[in-house]
């Protein structure tokens, strides 16, 4: 297979991991399970460094939760004998989920950002073979004071500035987005503009269950953030945040995903109410905005007129292939769909797998397995 253009793309599920593989992304060759009836919520692959690395945070429910990583396509795995991600002993702490896996850009090669349960980051300097916890965050006075969504208590949004390597920004759930300018020594919230429907003060300093966030390809201090209710961009790095919801059907879901070069274009997928958590009407679609979120289009062709079933925040990506970015996601229906064309059109990748909870596609790198 031509490795210039070959795809790989992961998909971390309720019961294992699945790899698809294809050579114009509408037509798709898928392998597994792997790690059949463990968990996966989280998968990254890391192509810098002139090879393609496969990573899974996996929780095995008798060992407990850990990172995984394949160099050559999953045809073998390597795991720590100790575990990946630990907390010191000091915390008197237990790892609970890895939520969330993110390489950094390609001008930090080696860092891997991991965002976990409960509520944690946590750094890696060796491509995800080991990882540190961030003393600053773990150690916040807010930290008592952050409460656990529906799925549990964690970080899951991990954005690193792409012009300065000390600015940081996480989300979690329940606590908000928090912001480091000093490289992890200190977070400060950054939710102004943000209104939590379901509190009495509607707009507080930190307390926001937001969802997902992403930042812009072209300005490193914009970003988007889809809220429990709420949809904003902000401008400035986090200092003020304003709604971009208007022509979304609805204000709710947990994807938005940015295109890895062209600034302003970001997609969505909204969900119908924090109650019914299912496409509006039932009709599946993902929206796309090219003016920042000014406005909005539905995109359709190829996902179901009826499809009930949620779409995870980390289980939707977008490539960087060199032509026209891929989009890919998965439901929890065992759904996965892809696009070639940037959302204009979109091919079933996999169906009636276990419950999609994580999805990650990129053009291989590095020599044929």
């Amino acid at each position: 297979m031509d490795n210039d253009q070959r795809t790989i793309m992961a998909i971390g599920t309720k019961k294992g991991l699945w790899l698809a593989e294809s050579t114009d992304r509408e037509a798709w060759t898928l392998n597994g399970p792997h790690f059949l009836n463990l968990e996966v919520p989280s998968v990254a692959i890391d192509t810098r460094e002139g090879r393609t690395r496969i990573l899974a945070g996996v929780n095995d429910w008798h060992w407990g939760p850990t990172v995984v990583y394949s160099d050559d396509a999953g045809a073998t795995w390597s795991e720590p004998e100790q575990g990946a991600i630990k907390f010191p002993a000091d915390t008197d702490t237990a790892l609970a989920r890895i939520w969330h896996l993110r390489p950094d850009t390609a001008e930090r090669p080696g860092v891997v950002w991991a965002g976990c349960e409960p509520i944690s980051v946590f750094r890696s300097t060796d491509s995800g073979e080991s990882f540190e916890l961030n003393r600053g965050l773990w150690g916040h006075p807010h930290r008592s004071q952050w409460g656990a969504g529906f799925g549990g208590a964690a970080v899951h949004s991990i954005v690193p500035n792409a012009a300065d390597e000390n600015t940081i920004h996480a989300a979690m759930s329940t606590g908000g987005v928090y912001r480091t300018t000093d490289g992890g020594t200190s977070w400060e919230p950054r939710n102004k503009g943000i209104r939590v429907g379901f509190d009495p003060d509607p707009y507080p300093e930190f307390g926001q269950c937001v969802h997902h966030i992403t930042a812009d390809a072209q300005d490193p201090n914009r970003l988007y953030a889809q809220n429990h209710g709420g949809v904003y961009r902000t401008d400035d790095s986090g200092d003020e945040w304003i709604s971009i919801a208007e022509g979304l059907p609805a204000d709710f879901g947990f994807v938005f995903l940015s295109h890895p070069r062209t600034g302003g274009t970001v997609w969505t997928i909204p969900l119908q109410g924090e109650g019914e958590r299912i496409p509006v009407g039932g009709r599946l679609s993902v929206y796309r905005s090219t003016d920042a979120g000014n406005s909005w289009s539905e995109q359709h062709d190829g996902l179901p007129d009826a499809d009930y079933n949620v779409v995870l925040r980390d289980a939707a990506a977008v490539d960087e292939h060199p032509g026209s970015v891929g989009v890919y996601f998965g439901t929890r229906g065992g759904e996965v769909f892809a696009s070639n064309d940037e959302g204009a059109h979109f091919a079933t990748v996999a169906t009636r797998l276990p419950d999609v909870l994580s999805v990650r596609a990129a053009q291989f790198a590095g020599a044929a397995q």
